[in-house]
Protein backbone atom coordinates (compact mmCIF):
# COMPACT_ATOMS: atom_id res chain seq x y z
CA UNK A 1 0.00 0.00 0.00
CA UNK A 2 1.49 3.54 -1.02
CA UNK A 3 1.54 6.56 1.19
CA UNK A 4 -1.34 8.17 -0.96
CA UNK A 5 -3.49 4.80 -0.05
CA UNK A 6 -2.75 5.51 3.89
CA UNK A 7 -3.80 8.35 5.90
CA UNK A 8 -2.90 9.26 9.35
CA UNK A 9 -6.11 8.17 11.75
CA UNK A 10 -7.11 7.39 15.57
CA UNK A 11 -8.53 4.45 15.86
CA UNK A 12 -10.73 2.92 18.78
CA UNK A 13 -10.31 -0.66 19.53
CA UNK A 14 -12.36 -0.87 22.44
CA UNK A 15 -14.33 1.05 24.97
CA UNK A 16 -12.42 3.14 27.14
CA UNK A 17 -8.26 2.41 26.33
CA UNK A 18 -6.04 4.37 24.36
CA UNK A 19 -6.36 5.72 20.85
CA UNK A 20 -4.39 3.58 18.26
CA UNK A 21 -2.97 6.49 15.60
CA UNK A 22 -1.42 5.46 12.72
CA UNK A 23 -1.64 4.48 8.98
CA UNK A 24 -4.75 3.10 7.87
CA UNK A 25 -6.53 2.60 4.71
CA UNK A 26 -7.75 6.14 2.50
CA UNK A 27 -11.43 6.16 1.86
CA UNK A 28 -12.29 7.12 -1.78
CA UNK A 29 -15.35 9.14 -2.49
CA UNK A 30 -18.66 6.67 -3.58
CA UNK A 31 -21.70 7.80 -5.94
CA UNK A 32 -22.93 11.13 -3.22
CA UNK A 33 -20.18 11.66 -1.43
CA UNK A 34 -17.14 13.95 -0.96
CA UNK A 35 -13.68 13.40 0.50
CA UNK A 36 -12.51 15.58 2.76
CA UNK A 37 -9.76 16.45 3.95
CA UNK A 38 -10.06 16.73 7.76
CA UNK A 39 -8.27 20.34 9.24
CA UNK A 40 -9.82 20.46 12.69
CA UNK A 41 -12.61 18.11 14.87
CA UNK A 42 -14.83 19.75 17.16
CA UNK A 43 -15.15 17.68 20.42
CA UNK A 44 -18.85 16.83 22.06
CA UNK A 45 -19.77 15.27 25.13
CA UNK A 46 -21.24 12.81 23.28
CA UNK A 47 -18.30 12.17 21.86
CA UNK A 48 -16.87 11.11 25.07
CA UNK A 49 -20.01 8.98 25.73
CA UNK A 50 -19.36 7.06 22.53
CA UNK A 51 -15.85 6.72 23.88
CA UNK A 52 -16.94 5.15 26.94
CA UNK A 53 -19.22 2.96 25.67
CA UNK A 54 -22.45 4.95 27.14
CA UNK A 55 -24.70 6.13 24.31
CA UNK A 56 -26.75 3.35 23.67
CA UNK A 57 -28.39 5.61 21.07
CA UNK A 58 -25.01 6.74 19.55
CA UNK A 59 -23.34 3.25 18.89
CA UNK A 60 -20.36 2.96 16.82
CA UNK A 61 -19.39 -0.54 15.62
CA UNK A 62 -15.61 -0.98 16.85
CA UNK A 63 -12.56 -1.09 16.12
CA UNK A 64 -14.02 2.53 14.93
CA UNK A 65 -12.59 6.18 14.44
CA UNK A 66 -14.77 8.39 15.94
CA UNK A 67 -15.41 12.34 15.99
CA UNK A 68 -18.53 13.82 14.77
CA UNK A 69 -17.91 17.16 13.82
CA UNK A 70 -15.48 18.50 11.62
CA UNK A 71 -13.94 21.14 9.07
CA UNK A 72 -11.75 20.99 6.47
CA UNK A 73 -10.90 21.44 2.67
CA UNK A 74 -12.92 19.43 -0.38
CA UNK A 75 -10.10 16.92 -1.75
CA UNK A 76 -12.18 14.97 -4.21
CA UNK A 77 -16.36 14.79 -5.47
CA UNK A 78 -17.97 11.50 -5.86
CA UNK A 79 -20.00 10.66 -9.17
CA UNK A 80 -23.83 12.72 -8.45
CA UNK A 81 -22.82 15.20 -6.46
CA UNK A 82 -23.18 19.03 -7.02
CA UNK A 83 -22.49 22.40 -5.66
CA UNK A 84 -19.18 21.54 -4.47
CA UNK A 85 -15.99 21.46 -5.61
CA UNK A 86 -12.24 20.52 -5.23
CA UNK A 87 -10.42 23.32 -2.87
CA UNK A 88 -13.71 23.79 -1.25
CA UNK A 89 -13.78 24.72 2.48
CA UNK A 90 -16.84 23.00 4.30
CA UNK A 91 -17.60 21.91 8.07
CA UNK A 92 -20.47 19.84 8.80
CA UNK A 93 -21.69 16.91 11.16
CA UNK A 94 -20.94 13.67 9.52
CA UNK A 95 -19.90 11.09 11.01
CA UNK A 96 -18.27 9.08 14.16
CA UNK A 97 -21.81 7.37 14.87
CA UNK A 98 -23.46 4.42 12.72
CA UNK A 99 -20.27 3.18 11.27
CA UNK A 100 -19.72 6.58 9.49
CA UNK A 101 -16.02 7.37 10.01
CA UNK A 102 -15.66 9.89 11.95
CA UNK A 103 -13.04 13.08 11.97
CA UNK A 104 -10.41 11.76 13.81
CA UNK A 105 -8.04 10.77 10.36
CA UNK A 106 -6.39 13.17 8.21
CA UNK A 107 -9.41 12.45 5.57
CA UNK A 108 -13.02 11.26 5.38
CA UNK A 109 -15.55 10.30 2.29
CA UNK A 110 -18.67 11.71 3.49
CA UNK A 111 -21.60 12.42 2.42
CA UNK A 112 -22.41 15.60 0.40
CA UNK A 113 -25.98 16.70 2.01
CA UNK A 114 -24.23 16.64 5.26
CA UNK A 115 -21.80 19.65 4.34
CA UNK A 116 -22.07 22.85 3.88
CA UNK A 117 -19.57 25.65 2.97
CA UNK A 118 -17.64 26.98 5.84
CA UNK A 119 -18.58 30.82 6.96
CA UNK A 120 -16.00 32.54 5.83
CA UNK A 121 -15.43 34.53 8.91
CA UNK A 122 -14.91 31.27 10.84
CA UNK A 123 -11.40 29.78 11.34
CA UNK A 124 -11.66 25.85 10.58
CA UNK A 125 -11.28 25.36 14.67
CA UNK A 126 -14.35 27.65 15.10
CA UNK A 127 -16.50 26.08 12.24
CA UNK A 128 -15.28 22.45 13.83
CA UNK A 129 -16.73 23.30 16.86
CA UNK A 130 -20.17 24.40 15.67
CA UNK A 131 -21.92 21.22 13.58
CA UNK A 132 -23.90 18.99 16.21
CA UNK A 133 -24.55 22.20 18.50
CA UNK A 134 -26.04 24.50 15.57
CA UNK A 135 -27.86 21.96 14.28
CA UNK A 136 -29.82 20.80 17.51
CA UNK A 137 -30.45 24.17 18.56
CA UNK A 138 -31.99 25.04 14.97
CA UNK A 139 -34.09 22.06 14.57
CA UNK A 140 -35.15 22.57 18.34
CA UNK A 141 -36.28 26.40 18.17
CA UNK A 142 -36.72 26.68 14.62
CA UNK A 143 -38.36 23.39 13.35
CA UNK A 144 -39.88 22.53 16.26
CA UNK A 145 -41.31 25.60 18.01
CA UNK A 146 -41.60 28.07 15.10
CA UNK A 147 -39.70 30.57 17.34
CA UNK A 148 -40.75 34.27 16.77
CA UNK A 149 -40.32 37.40 17.80
CA UNK A 150 -41.81 38.70 20.65
CA UNK A 151 -41.48 35.55 22.36
CA UNK A 152 -40.35 35.10 25.90
CA UNK A 153 -37.92 32.65 25.35
CA UNK A 154 -36.06 30.45 28.54
CA UNK A 155 -33.44 28.80 27.29
CA UNK A 156 -31.45 25.62 30.15
CA UNK A 157 -28.28 25.83 30.32
CA UNK A 158 -27.38 29.32 28.62
CA UNK A 159 -23.46 28.61 28.84
CA UNK A 160 -23.61 24.75 27.10
CA UNK A 161 -23.14 23.69 23.78
CA UNK A 162 -26.47 23.40 22.63
CA UNK A 163 -27.53 26.22 25.04
CA UNK A 164 -24.97 29.64 23.73
CA UNK A 165 -26.48 28.50 20.11
CA UNK A 166 -30.02 28.63 20.95
CA UNK A 167 -29.82 31.93 22.65
CA UNK A 168 -28.07 33.45 19.84
CA UNK A 169 -30.61 32.06 17.55
CA UNK A 170 -33.52 32.92 19.56
CA UNK A 171 -32.05 36.41 19.58
CA UNK A 172 -31.45 36.76 15.64
CA UNK A 173 -35.14 35.96 15.54
CA UNK A 174 -36.21 38.75 17.64
CA UNK A 175 -37.05 36.76 20.79
CA UNK A 176 -36.48 37.90 24.13
CA UNK A 177 -34.60 35.54 25.66
CA UNK A 178 -33.39 34.25 29.45
CA UNK A 179 -31.16 31.50 30.37
CA UNK A 180 -30.55 29.50 33.29
CA UNK A 181 -26.85 28.98 34.67
CA UNK A 182 -24.72 28.62 37.60
CA UNK A 183 -22.75 31.88 39.26
CA UNK A 184 -20.09 31.23 37.25
CA UNK A 185 -22.19 31.11 33.93
CA UNK A 186 -23.60 34.75 34.15
CA UNK A 187 -21.10 36.96 32.53
CA UNK A 188 -21.02 34.74 29.48
CA UNK A 189 -24.50 34.12 29.26
CA UNK A 190 -25.15 37.82 29.27
CA UNK A 191 -22.49 38.69 26.71
CA UNK A 192 -24.16 36.21 24.52
CA UNK A 193 -27.52 39.20 25.31
CA UNK A 194 -29.65 36.50 27.43
CA UNK A 195 -31.19 37.78 30.68
CA UNK A 196 -29.34 35.69 33.70
CA UNK A 197 -31.47 33.19 36.16
CA UNK A 198 -29.30 31.27 38.14
CA UNK A 199 -31.09 28.26 38.52
CA UNK A 200 -28.74 26.95 41.62
CA UNK A 201 -30.97 29.73 43.82
CA UNK A 202 -33.53 30.93 42.52
CA UNK A 203 -37.19 28.67 42.69
CA UNK A 204 -38.70 28.13 39.18
CA UNK A 205 -41.96 30.08 40.76
CA UNK A 206 -39.53 32.91 41.62
CA UNK A 207 -38.20 33.67 38.30
CA UNK A 208 -41.30 32.85 36.73
CA UNK A 209 -42.72 35.65 38.60
CA UNK A 210 -40.08 37.63 38.13
CA UNK A 211 -39.46 37.69 34.40
CA UNK A 212 -43.02 36.93 33.06
CA UNK A 213 -45.69 38.86 35.77
CA UNK A 214 -46.86 34.93 36.91
CA UNK A 215 -47.58 34.44 32.76
CA UNK A 216 -44.63 31.34 32.30
CA UNK A 217 -42.54 31.53 29.22
CA UNK A 218 -44.08 31.50 25.56
CA UNK A 219 -40.92 28.71 24.25
CA UNK A 220 -38.66 27.21 26.61
CA UNK A 221 -35.47 24.98 25.13
CA UNK A 222 -33.87 22.20 27.90
CA UNK A 223 -30.43 20.96 26.98
CA UNK A 224 -30.03 19.59 30.44
CA UNK A 225 -32.86 17.09 30.97
CA UNK A 226 -34.02 15.00 34.09
CA UNK A 227 -35.77 17.61 36.68
CA UNK A 228 -34.72 20.03 34.14
CA UNK A 229 -37.12 19.09 32.15
CA UNK A 230 -40.04 18.80 34.46
CA UNK A 231 -39.29 22.64 35.76
CA UNK A 232 -39.93 23.49 32.19
CA UNK A 233 -43.25 22.06 32.38
CA UNK A 234 -43.89 24.13 35.67
CA UNK A 235 -42.56 27.30 33.69
CA UNK A 236 -44.50 27.15 30.20
CA UNK A 237 -46.60 29.49 29.33
CA UNK A 238 -50.45 28.41 28.34
CA UNK A 239 -50.62 27.43 25.13
CA UNK A 240 -46.68 27.94 24.84
CA UNK A 241 -43.99 25.23 23.65
CA UNK A 242 -41.53 22.88 25.28
CA UNK A 243 -38.39 21.77 23.82
CA UNK A 244 -36.03 19.13 25.08
CA UNK A 245 -32.86 17.82 23.45
CA UNK A 246 -32.91 14.95 26.28
CA UNK A 247 -35.98 14.15 27.49
CA UNK A 248 -35.19 10.20 28.19
CA UNK A 249 -36.37 10.15 31.52
CA UNK A 250 -39.95 9.54 33.01
CA UNK A 251 -42.07 12.53 33.36
CA UNK A 252 -45.57 13.72 34.86
CA UNK A 253 -47.51 15.60 31.72
CA UNK A 254 -50.03 17.06 34.09
CA UNK A 255 -48.75 20.27 34.03
CA UNK A 256 -48.19 20.36 30.62
CA UNK A 257 -51.34 19.52 29.73
CA UNK A 258 -53.25 22.07 32.24
CA UNK A 259 -51.64 24.68 30.60
CA UNK A 260 -52.38 23.34 26.87
CA UNK A 261 -48.80 23.84 26.20
CA UNK A 262 -47.05 21.46 23.81
CA UNK A 263 -43.91 19.38 23.90
CA UNK A 264 -41.24 18.23 21.10
CA UNK A 265 -37.97 15.90 21.59
CA UNK A 266 -35.02 16.56 19.07
CA UNK A 267 -32.48 13.62 18.10
CA UNK A 268 -30.13 15.25 15.70
CA UNK A 269 -28.51 11.99 14.92
CA UNK A 270 -31.47 10.73 13.26
CA UNK A 271 -30.26 11.18 9.79
CA UNK A 272 -26.86 9.61 9.78
CA UNK A 273 -28.32 6.70 11.77
CA UNK A 274 -31.36 6.04 9.11
CA UNK A 275 -30.30 7.88 6.03
CA UNK A 276 -33.54 9.63 6.44
CA UNK A 277 -33.09 13.42 5.87
CA UNK A 278 -29.73 14.36 5.55
CA UNK A 279 -30.24 17.49 3.68
CA UNK A 280 -32.06 19.28 5.77
CA UNK A 281 -29.22 19.40 7.97
CA UNK A 282 -26.41 20.73 5.10
CA UNK A 283 -29.58 23.24 4.65
CA UNK A 284 -29.53 24.54 8.31
CA UNK A 285 -25.73 24.66 8.22
CA UNK A 286 -26.12 26.57 5.34
CA UNK A 287 -28.24 29.26 7.14
CA UNK A 288 -26.70 29.14 10.29
CA UNK A 289 -23.70 30.10 7.99
CA UNK A 290 -25.42 33.45 6.74
CA UNK A 291 -26.17 34.46 10.54
CA UNK A 292 -22.41 33.66 11.31
CA UNK A 293 -21.21 35.70 8.38
CA UNK A 294 -23.46 38.29 9.79
CA UNK A 295 -21.90 38.92 13.56
CA UNK A 296 -25.45 37.15 14.84
CA UNK A 297 -23.69 33.31 16.25
CA UNK A 298 -20.56 32.89 17.52
CA UNK A 299 -18.45 30.37 19.33
CA UNK A 300 -15.86 30.50 22.38
CA UNK A 301 -12.87 27.84 21.41
CA UNK A 302 -11.06 26.38 24.13
CA UNK A 303 -7.47 28.02 23.46
CA UNK A 304 -5.28 24.53 24.02
CA UNK A 305 -4.64 22.94 20.87
CA UNK A 306 -5.34 18.90 21.05
CA UNK A 307 -4.07 16.50 18.60
CA UNK A 308 -4.53 12.68 17.41
CA UNK A 309 -1.63 11.79 19.93
CA UNK A 310 -4.00 13.91 23.04
CA UNK A 311 -7.64 13.20 21.97
CA UNK A 312 -7.63 11.77 25.59
CA UNK A 313 -6.91 15.08 27.22
CA UNK A 314 -9.26 16.77 25.03
CA UNK A 315 -11.64 14.45 26.72
CA UNK A 316 -10.78 15.30 29.96
CA UNK A 317 -10.83 18.49 29.37
CA UNK A 318 -14.59 18.18 28.77
CA UNK A 319 -15.23 16.01 32.19
CA UNK A 320 -13.40 17.97 34.18
CA UNK A 321 -14.72 21.02 33.10
CA UNK A 322 -11.71 22.81 32.47
CA UNK A 323 -12.30 23.69 29.39
CA UNK A 324 -13.12 27.39 28.76
CA UNK A 325 -15.51 26.78 25.53
CA UNK A 326 -15.21 24.55 23.11
CA UNK A 327 -12.73 21.95 22.36
CA UNK A 328 -11.16 21.17 19.26
CA UNK A 329 -8.29 18.39 17.88
CA UNK A 330 -6.36 19.91 15.48
CA UNK A 331 -5.57 17.22 12.29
Amino acid sequence: MTTSDTMQAAVLDAPNTAFRVGPVARPRPEDGQVLVRIKASGVNPLDTKIYAGQAGHAKHPLPGILGINMAGVVEAIGTGVSGFRRGDEVYGMTGGVGGLQGSLAQYAAVDAELLAPKPANLTMREAASLPLNLITAWEGLVDRAQVRSGQRVLVHGGAGGVGHIAIQIARAYGAHVFATGSAGDKAYIEQLGATFIDYKTTPVADYVAQHTAGRGFDLIYDTVGGATLDASFQAVARFGHVVSALGWGTHALAPLSFRAATYSGVFTLLPMLTGNGRAHHGDILREASQMIEAGRIATRIDPRHFTLETILEAYQALKDGTAAGRVVVDV
